[in-house]
């Protein structure tokens, strides 16, 4: 039976704990498991059996995560790691080698811009740096050491949202992965696999936990992708030496991808996500689309509310009409255009400072998918290590603030954002 997205949000990979019945699924705190004999461990670590070795590797209670969350994203397999951060380098790790590159879009968030431009550098990979709206200069930026495209389906901080089909459609032609960073949009409002993407990662720590609890990520693979095609990917097509010449692709087809990243990722760079805050994201992701449904009402209208405050220069909501992402939405984000976006202001970066200042309901805080509201000055935060050009291209200028609207009453934001803006403004 093909159940909906809300019934499979509780549901999904939620089985009744077999020894005691217990119906949430438990956290299971341990570190190892006991094998049935040594046949059955040889067996584990050989890959010829699925099961339960260490948690660094497996762990039941992350296990229940990673199959809800491909089931919402429509993927046959998912890989839970330590943070967003951690999902990037784990999505990125079976694809490139030293000298190998990726296109990546400007409008990302600033510590991803960092972690593409300067940190993954000490592995020898590098990236081109594109306006993803820019279909002819993300053609141009593919060469021959291109191992992978990675955007945002919703950016973060601005709200653009990208036109998923038409980039699916470069990476198809030139062979290679598109990876898309759903964790502004979550499933509920957009699914990068019915647009062409091979893989999708999320910050957990965001809108899928949604409580501002625990760190996490996840890497979410199609299964769409053959690896085997060229003889650019050997983590994946090559024989493995590590198990004894095995061929992730040839062995394990569609999963592949999800085997390698527990296999040799997780083994090997250890970015385990711990079996409470899988617990906590499960929990959250019970009310998603509760949650996801009022962040996008609350958005809607406190963004038209700001769009005509004498005081904002300019709000970037796709979900208003002037928006020049606004025809993307009912395609990529059926659902709505989310609960993130900026707002700049014409008193320039002084009447930012003072803004956030005077902010009472909201949060600030480095953090956003919350239930409360939440606010940052990019500029001198999170977009801090940026030169203005790069600030500019990723939607954070001096004169802009980040907004990411909680499911309080509406009014009560507005009333909020009303008076700092006043404030703000002398």
């Amino acid at each position: 039976m093909a159940y909906g997205f809300d019934t499979l949000q509780i549901h999904a990979g939620a089985r009744p704990d077999p020894a005691t019945g217990a119906r949430q699924v438990p956290i299971y705190q341990t570190t190892a498991y006991v094998f049935r004999d040594a046949e059955h461990a040889a067996a584990l670590f050989n890959l010829q059996e699925v099961g339960y070795i260490y948690s660094r590797l497996t762990n039941p209670t992350v296990a229940a995560l990673q199959e809800r969350v491909a089931t919402l994203e429509g993927g046959v397999g998912a890989v839970c790691c330590s943070s967003g951060h951690a999902a990037q380098i784990m999505a990125l790790f079976p694809l490139m080698g030293p000298g190998l590159n990726v296109v990546v879009s400007t409008r990302l968030y600033g510590g991803s811009i960092t972690q593409f431009s300067q940190t993954i550098k000490r592995f020898g990979w590098s990236a081109t740096f594109v306006d993803i709206d820019d279909l002819d200069a993300i053609s141009a930026a593919i060469d021959d050491n291109t191992r992978a495209i990675f955007c945002e389906s919703i950016a973060n901080p601005g709200g653009h949202i990208a036109d998923l089909d038409a980039i699916a459609k470069l990476a198809d032609s030139a062979g290679i992965p598109l990876i898309v960073d759903n964790t502004s949009a979550t499933p509920y409002l957009c699914r990068p696999f019915e647009h062409g993407a091979t893989l999708v990662v999320h910050s957990m720590t965001k809108y899928l936990t949604g409580n501002g609890t625990v760190t996490g990520g996840v890497v979410v693979d199609s299964g769409n992708f053959d690896w085997s095609a060229s003889d650019k990917f050997p983590s994946l097509s090559a024989p493995e030496p590590a198990y004894h010449g095995l061929k992730f692709h040839e062995t394990f087809g569609p999963l592949a991808f999800t085997f390698h990243g527990i296999a040799i990722g997780l083994r090997d760079l250890g970015m385990t996500l711990n079996p409470q805050a899988a617990h906590y994201t499960l929990m959250g992701i019970e009310t998603l689309s509760l949650r996801m449904e009022r962040h996008v009402q609350n958005a809607e209208q406190v963004a038209g509310w700001l769009e005509s405050h004498p005081t904002i220069e300019a709000v970037t909501y796709a979900g208003l009409a002037s928006s020049p992402y606004h025809d993307r939405v009912a395609r990529i984000c059926p659902k709505g255009a989310g609960g993130l976006f900026t707002i700049a202001l014409k008193g320039g970066y002084d009447a930012c400072i003072r803004f956030v200042d005077s902010l009472e309901l909201f949060s600030h805080v480095a953090n956003l998918g919350d239930t409360r509201s939440l606010v940052i000055h990019a500029a001198s935060t999170t977009h801090r290590q940026l030169t203005p050009e790069q600030q500019t291209a990723a939607g954070a200028a001096p004169n802009v603030v980040r907004i990411s609207i909680g499911i309080e009453d509406a009014e009560d934001i507005i009333a909020d954002l009303d008076q700092a803006l006043t404030k703000a403004h002398g």
